[in-house]
């Protein structure tokens, strides 16, 4: 007897289309900022547009599902770098990771900040992300290998500057936001330089962006 074909019941075929709507949007978003319109997603995705629109209500609701996304794997990113015997490498794994990340996907430095994204689930992705890197940073600072007047807060915003800083020549040298990335790990790890002359930053907000 020839088994019978099995077709996808309505809860796998949700599932299918919402993960092809994020990873059709990710990539979107990355290579065009958040300018892209819904049914350009849709088209991308193989799905009609109105089932992007069952799954997330509005355009910001689907950056903030990709929002989440990205940070999510930041946070684990600084997670697994935290056994690592070396904190300053791991500290500059981490930083490498963030700003490769960022220099890869255009939408997500004009996304974090946005108002708009203050869901309570992006909020709390914020504060993870916030104490495993201030953890990070206290391991570096306690092996002696930063300056003791840095904070994880402080590495993160770096993280958006040094994009920023390079992004004006990313199109042309894709790879050069490594120089300032090296520049800035520099000063972090000069501990006979001068103090600072501004208090550290408080605890990153939402509305702090990233870029």
């Amino acid at each position: 007897m020839s088994e019978r074909a099995t077709t996808p019941g309505p809860r796998a075929d949700m599932v299918r289309n919402r993960r092809l709507l994020i990873g059709a949007a990710t990539e979107a978003f990355a290579e065009c900022g958040v300018d892209v319109s819904m049914g350009e997603i849709a088209q991308r995705a193989g799905v009609a547009k109105g089932t992007v629109f069952r799954h997330f209500a509005s355009k910001e609701d689907l950056l903030a599902a990709i929002t989440l996304q990205l940070l999510d794997q930041l946070i684990g990113s600084a997670n697994r770098l935290l056994e690592a015997d070396d904190a300053t490498e791991a500290l500059r794994e981490f930083m490498t990771a963030g700003v490769e990340m960022l220099a890869a996907d255009r939408a997500f430095c004009e996304v974090v900040g946005r108002p708009s994204l203050q869901s309570s689930e992006v909020r709390k992705a914020i504060a993870r992300l916030a104490d495993v890197v201030e953890v990070l940073t206290a391991r570096a600072r306690e092996q002696g290998a930063i300056r003791n007047d840095i904070t994880g807060t402080d590495v993160v915003l770096l993280l958006g500057g040094i994009h920023q800083t390079a992004a004006p020549v990313l199109d042309t040298q894709p790879q050069i936001w490594r120089r300032y990335l090296e520049l800035a790990f520099d000063g972090l790890t000069t501990t006979n330089a001068r103090e600072l002359p501004h208090r550290p930053p408080d605890r990153l907000q939402l509305t702090d962006p990233l870029g």
